[in-house]
């Protein structure tokens, strides 16, 4: 019995801790900036206009977030002559 509930209790913890993904503002491109004095800064939105939806009324502006990274860039190969 004391086996059954060992392995109930440690499939349960796995299930739990792989469904979740915790969210980063690596995760997103978009940061709102609250006010120019606060400087308070949120880097989880996935647009600029969702951004700027939550800034409307209580100021700020949205910048590209300097933590997100999209991939990747492709190299360009160089022709020497």
């Amino acid at each position: 019995m004391r086996l059954l509930q060992c392995t109930i209790a440690a499939i349960t913890f796995v299930a739990a801790t792989s469904m979740s993904h915790a969210q980063s503002p690596y995760d997103y491109p978009w940061c709102a900036v609250y006010s120019r004095t606060s400087g308070a800064t949120s880097c989880y939105f996935q647009s600029f206009q969702q951004c700027m939806t939550t800034l409307s009324g209580i100021g700020g502006f949205c910048m590209r977030s300097p933590y997100y990274d999209d991939g990747p860039t492709p190299r360009r190969s160089r022709i020497q002559q």
